[in-house]
């Protein structure tokens, strides 16, 4: 692939400001002590070399050498294996197998919600808060169980979770009592280095609690 995007010698994500699928790709690399170069877009123009890489303006888009990723899910499964240290999936296969299949759960019933929130009817944002608030209480035992999601150490999983969880204030969504283990988890995630190093300016202030993020040191908007 010829042009700017290739020419690049440094891991680079396109990314949305606001995005919770962008937010966990750039969230994974962090949490593997990478030094990208985030690109925040405006998708009402989007920068040439990020259409010149993925002609289709996809965002996230990861371009790592000649290698031009989008969907975050693809993308995070790459990052563990092209970058392995410290692994982020399971080492056998039966683990990786099962870690997969709840990537796949919480893609379905919780990320699946998030358009729905945005959305102009209210009854369809009610409906979507209410499918999330009671997926979340009903897996309170899951988040009680262990320090991370299904297992002793980070995941993709733990990676895919903080995102979306940080932005439960900010679309009306409280959790009762009984989900105290779901909070308790969150607030471990987000006092991870990686995940205050995660936020836009836009995720910040999407929290009154929001920490104070130390940008990437690597941060471009165009």
């Amino acid at each position: 692939m010829a042009g700017a995007a290739s020419r690049r010698s440094t891991l680079t994500l396109y990314s949305l400001c606001n995005c919770c699928h962008c937010h966990r790709v750039r969230l994974v690399l962090l949490e593997k002590g990478l030094d990208p170069e985030f690109v925040w877009v405006n998708p009402a123009s989007p920068p040439p070399d990020l259409l010149e890489a993925s002609p289709g303006g996809h965002l996230p888009t990861l371009v790592d050498r000649d290698v031009v990723l989008y969907n975050d899910r693809v993308i995070i499964e790459y990052l563990d294996e092209r970058y392995p240290h410290p692994p982020m999936l399971a080492t056998d296969p039966a683990g990786r197998a099962r870690q997969r299949l709840a990537l796949a759960r919480i893609e379905q019933d919780l990320y699946a919600q998030l358009p729905r929130l945005s959305r102009s009817v209210r009854e369809e944002r009610e409906l979507a808060r209410e499918a999330l608030r009671s997926q979340l209480v009903a897996g309170a035992a899951v988040f009680a169980a262990r320090p991370y999601f299904l297992g002793t150490d980070y995941s993709l999983i733990d990676a895919t979770l903080a995102p979306l969880l940080w932005r439960l204030a900010h679309y009306g969504i409280e959790l009762p009592p009984e989900a105290a283990p779901v909070l308790e988890y969150a607030a471990r995630m987000f006092a991870r280095p990686a995940f205050r190093q995660s936020l836009s300016a836009v995720e910040q202030e999407m929290r009154d609690d929001g920490p104070a993020a130390r940008p990437p040191s690597s941060e471009t908007v165009r």
